[in-house]
């Protein structure tokens, strides 16, 4: 695998919530922004939570598109047992699961606006509020300049194609060339169990309503800056998305990672990963490697906003929140 980072992967700027106090923790918690008031507390606080952080030239925003429990076991690899003990000791368990927020991204560098993924759409939990969250940036879908889709499972393409229309209709879309083949076989989706139908249909409507999609082939730069990362395993053509300027670097990883189980333990998969092998080979490589440079990293479904590093603690990998703090 290419180096994941250089150097000053470690030395992005803090970052800065925006759109009211504690946002991240009202959403991870399902519960409103904290209220200051006696009255406030008495009504329902909705927030949209955005947090920033600066590449060099980019201005990287993570948004959500809500979030969904997963059954505790949906982890192969270990007893639902033992994942919802984990849960508990980091506080993600519910009681239908642990909590996965949908995180994407969205890239700008005052020319273009490239969007990380599409979110699930309505597909699965509690999910959705995308389009939200871009509308409180003053943003609408078809100002987007392209939408890199690290993979085409549900919760990353959904977007694309709700209510059965091109979303982004002005977005250049980018695809790697052997997810998209993989889920438009139908021999493919025949043998497939029913919990990935709905991708399979959702892929054949993303090739059918975005005619110019890119299906890219391996690690290429799509502008200055913004280049593909081969993360291959989770899916046969999952990528990573890496963001580069002025010295500074972020990776934008997907589902390499996911919550309690990882990074723990590469020997820990999530169902919907139909090649285990190729997922542990590729998670065997990745974290130690990005242990090792320090690699600031954003992850799809950890906590809001999915910032961290992987961290080697007494010989054992484990995730570390990111610094943050208001920016002046």
């Amino acid at each position: 695998m290419p180096q994941l980072s250089r150097r000053a992967f470690a030395s992005a700027l803090p970052l800065s919530l925006m759109g009211g106090s504690l946002l991240a923790g009202g959403l991870i918690g399902g519960a409103p922004a904290l209220a200051t008031t006696q009255a406030a507390a008495k009504t329902p606080v909705s927030v949209t939570p955005l947090a920033q952080i600066r590449i060099g030239r980019f201005t990287i925003t993570a948004l959500t598109d809500g979030y969904a429990d997963m059954p505790y076991d949906y982890f192969p690899g270990r007893s639902a047992d033992e994942v919802e003990k984990a849960a508990v000791a980091q506080f993600t368990a519910r009681q239908s699961g642990v909590r996965f927020l949908f995180n994407q991204y969205l890239v700008e560098d005052g020319e273009r606006r490239i969007l990380i993924d599409a979110g699930a759409a309505g597909s699965i939990g509690q999910t959705g509020d995308l389009p939200k969250a871009l509308g409180t940036l003053g943003l609408q879908p078809d100002q987007i300049d392209a939408v890199i889709v690290t993979h085409m499972h549900q919760d990353h393409m959904g977007g694309l194609i709700l209510g059965g229309k091109n979303n982004y209709p002005n977005a250049e879309v980018y695809i790697d060339r052997r997810d998209v083949k993989h889920w438009t076989d139908p021999a493919k989706r025949s043998g497939a169990p029913d919990f990935l139908q709905t991708s399979f249909t959702m892929a054949d409507e993303v090739v059918r309503l975005y005619p110019k999609l890119q299906a890219i082939d391996g690690e290429r730069e799509i502008m200055r800056g913004v280049s593909i990362v081969d993360l291959t395993g989770h899916t046969p053509g999952h990528i990573g998305v890496r963001i580069e300027d002025d010295g500074k670097s972020l990776i934008m990883v997907s589902d390499m990672i996911f919550p309690v189980v990882h990074p723990a333990a590469t020997d820990v998969f999530f169902l919907f990963e139909q090649d285990q092998a190729a997922a542990k080979a590729m998670r065997d490589r990745f974290f130690p490697q990005a242990a090792a440079e320090g690699a600031l990293i954003a992850a799809t479904h950890m906590p809001f906003p999915g910032l961290g590093r992987v961290v080697a603690d007494r010989g054992q990998m484990r995730w570390e929140v990111a610094d943050w703090a208001l920016q002046t």
